[in-house]
């Protein structure tokens, strides 16, 4: 019952409270004795938790505002808010939004709601506390452990460095794990010779106030670097020899600087770069005197500048150098360093091309002389004293071998090199720029019957008409090879090519004044027979007078050029002749060609080709034995004759089944059909003819054997006297024609004959009149 009327008070005292406020603005009320006044309300004090966690309440008059706590942010990123808008308030990360805000040498760390600072490994806070706020005044300082006492031990030397520091052996000294640097106490330098028994390879390891050095042995040398290993060196390279006994001034100095690097305590350095100059000078005066008059002395030579090369490049200097004499071009690299180089690198030179790795280069690091060279020599006639000597070589039947680049030598430091793991890739520029032939890569095999060319490790990565790149396991000196194909039986094909084409020429030249000079076989296809003689008379020609000049390039590629031309031009012709039978039997008989469209067909077209041709590819006319087209460019000609063979069987098939037809109607004008019957008969073998000999000579200009040799030089030598046959002694009109002449040149005999005759009859026959003497006069 209480509990009811507390309510009902309470109901009572709100209602009251609404009546009395219903004139004061929200967040204002008016109380009770107070007037009309109004007063705020604190809604901040009403309820604590009003603007959410890790918000304060800002009380207004009238009204109030929630602000984040500092460390805080809105999710609208607004510094004021209310209650109703339902903002959240979110820890700031001081450490991303200013990543600086430590400074130098120091981490940031990100607390609720704040941050703190601490300096890094080997540093310390200038104020001495651990955690800080960034500021101007409070920065971190690196610590020098190295005044702490003997941190390195007593074979090591201390440097400090930013936050760390680091330990350096002292000359002579190393660490087992093979560094010279260390921090901490893992490890301690113990002297080298100690724990490296092959740091000094063949000498005697000792260790002196500057660091260890090497003693080397008898036979060895480490080039006057008492620090570096030493390695072997054979002097008897430079002794006196037998195979070569030019200029052994040079060779006397080398072997008693040998023997000094390898005898003496104390050696004396050689100058590298006389010696390189006084080696290219003997190459200059050997080359150019033929000094190589058999292959030992050639594999003596080479085996001689790949050894004084080897010891001059020790005294070079890095990068390197480059030389040039009359007779050679040298490209010398040097790289030097108690590390082996690593990296690809390149030497190139106007005869070769050289790619190889600096790790094949230095080769094992357990005989690693302390420097590293890599040389390219080339040589600009040694191709003519090596062209002989192909050892176990053998050339295919009917071919021979040829240089086709000039001989380099290639070498390094690393002693060896008959296995290389990684190929070395050498680019080797043709001497002749073709690609009719194979290339193959060969090296100098000294060991093989005296010397001689081998191809064993290397072979044939890429090969164009000007260059071929070579792949070899091994190094040595090497040369591009190719293999030459040597037609057989060549004067008796040079001689049936010269009768054949004389007398073709005397034939065709005939027929040109046959079908030219008689008015009475003026037709179409007699001028079609004209123009196809005039091309081949001139090709063969040209033919006969600068197929072999090849000494010219300019003056080979437009003999080249001619011979393209005249000869589509002789199948253009060939053409006309079965579309104009084609014409005579299928349209109408005797429809003939305009004179100017037959010359713009059997001109006009083989001379689009040509300059076409010509424009597309100039280099491909003319090669190394012939000026004809290029093997790689012979579809030139050999494409457009093929689509014109197509196109006049195409029109001979139509003509044969038309003239099968028109045989077997009524009432055929057969006089008409049987001479269109022969004139097909004649172009189908006059176009087999001629395509047969070109079929052979597909291969005439490649690798062909001595049959098609004979057939092709048979077939070709002997055309213009097939044509003649064909279209003059086998035509009953032609012949007709040739008994006239004839007979009109035998005239005059016969008037001669006849005025003796008389003369003696005369005598018996006195009575005669005068007219029966006239007429056995005539």
């Amino acid at each position: 019952m209480a509990k009811r009327w507390n309510l009902m008070i309470l109901v009572l005292y709100l209602s009251l409270m609404m009546v009395l406020s219903t004139h004061c603005p929200n967040g204002q009320v008016q109380l009770p004795g107070k007037g009309k006044n109004c007063i705020d309300v604190d809604e901040c004090a009403e309820d604590i938790k009003r603007c959410g966690k890790n918000a304060t309440c800002h009380n207004t008059f009238g009204s109030f505002y929630c602000q984040c706590d500092v460390g805080f942010i809105s999710t609208s990123q607004s510094l004021n808010f209310s209650a109703a808008d339902n903002e959240v308030c979110k820890d700031i990360n001081e450490c991303l939004q200013d990543k600086d805000i430590c400074g130098p040498n120091a981490k940031c760390h990100n607390a609720i709601p704040h941050y703190s600072c601490s300096c890094l490994n080997g540093f310390y806070s200038t104020n001495g506390s651990k955690s800080f706020r960034g500021s101007k005044d409070i920065t971190c300082q690196d610590i020098d452990e190295c005044q702490n006492g003997n941190v390195c031990g007593q074979n090591a030397t201390c440097v400090n460095t930013p936050g760390s520091y680091q330990c350096v052996c002292n000359s002579g000294f190393r660490l087992k794990s093979g560094g010279f640097n260390f921090s901490g106490s893992q490890e301690q330098c113990e002297d080298i010779c100690s724990i490296d028994k092959t740091i000094c390879g063949n000498g005697t390891c000792h260790r002196g106030a500057d660091g260890h050095f090497c003693a080397c042995h008898t036979g060895s040398t480490n080039y006057g670097h008492k620090g570096n290993r030493c390695t072997a060196l054979n002097c008897d390279a430079f002794k006196v020899l037998n195979h070569l006994q030019e200029k052994q001034d040079l060779m006397v100095q080398l072997e008693k600087g040998c023997l000094n690097l390898t005898g003496s305590k104390d050696p004396k350095e050689l100058g590298g770069k006389d010696i390189l100059e006084r080696l290219l000078s003997l190459i200059d005066e050997l080359l150019s005197g033929g000094a190589f008059n058999d292959n030992r002395k050639v594999s003596t030579f080479l085996n001689l500048v790949e050894n004084v090369l080897k010891l001059a490049a020790a005294f070079i200097e890095p990068p390197g150098t480059t030389r040039s004499s009359t007779h050679t071009e040298l490209e010398l690299l040097v790289k030097k360093g108690a590390d082996l180089p690593k990296g690809a690198v390149t030497l190139s030179s106007k005869q070769a091309k050289l790619d190889l790795q600096l790790e094949t280069a230095a080769g094992d690091p357990s005989y690693y002389p302390g420097f590293t060279t890599v040389y390219l020599l080339g040589y600009a006639n040694l191709e003519d004293f090596t062209k002989g000597f192909f050892g176990r070589m053998k050339p295919e039947a009917n071919h021979r071998f040829e240089l086709n680049s000039k001989v380099v030598t290639v070498s390094v430091s690393n002693r060896n090199t008959s296995h290389l793991e990684v190929p070395v890739k050498l680019t080797l520029y043709h001497l002749k720029q073709t690609n009719e032939f194979d290339h193959t890569c060969v090296f100098w095999d000294a060991s093989e019957e005296g010397g001689s060319w081998s191809t064993q490790g290397c072979q044939v990565v890429e090969s164009k008409a000007e260059y071929t790149v070579c792949s070899c396991n091994h190094l040595s000196s090497f040369a591009v090879l190719m293999a030459l194909y040597d037609v057989e039986h060549t004067f008796e094909l040079q001689l049936i090519t010269w009768l054949g084409l004389s007398l073709s020429l005397i034939c065709l030249f005939i027929c040109i004044l046959t079908f030219s000079l008689i008015q009475s076989l003026k037709s179409p296809r007699t001028t079609i027979h004209l123009h196809l003689s005039i091309n081949l008379f001139i090709a063969f020609i040209i033919f006969l007078a600068g197929i072999s000049r090849t000494e010219n390039r300019v003056g080979c590629a437009v003999v080249a050029g001619l011979l393209h031309f005249f000869f589509l031009a002789a199948f253009c012709w060939m053409c006309l002749e079965g579309i104009q039978l084609f014409r005579m039997v299928v349209l109408v008989f005797n429809t003939n060609f305009r004179t100017l469209y037959m010359l713009a067909g059997g001109y006009g077209v083989p001379a689009v080709i040509v300059a076409i041709s010509a424009l597309v590819n100039a280099k491909g006319y003319g090669t190394e034995r012939y000026c004809w087209l290029d093997l790689g460019f012979i579809w030139s000609f050999f494409g457009p004759v093929c689509v014109i063979i197509t196109v006049n069987i195409f029109f001979f098939l139509i003509t044969v089944w038309k003239l099968a037809e028109k045989f077997t109607s009524l009432n055929p004008d057969l006089d008409n059909l049987h001479k269109i019957k022969v004139f097909t008969i004649t172009a189908v073998a006059q176009l087999t003819l001629l395509g047969t000999m070109w079929i052979f000579g597909c291969f005439q200009f490649n690798e062909g054997t001595i049959v098609t040799s004979y057939l092709f030089t048979l077939c070709g030598s002997f055309q213009g006297v097939m044509l003649f046959v064909m279209h003059c002694l086998l035509s009953k009109q032609v012949r007709d024609e040739y008994g006239r002449i004839l007979s009109r040149s035998s005239a005059p005999w016969s008037k001669s004959y006849s005025n003796i005759s008389n003369s003696h009859t005369s005598k018996a026959h006195g009575s005669k009149s005068t007219q029966d003497t006239g007429e056995s006069r005539i």
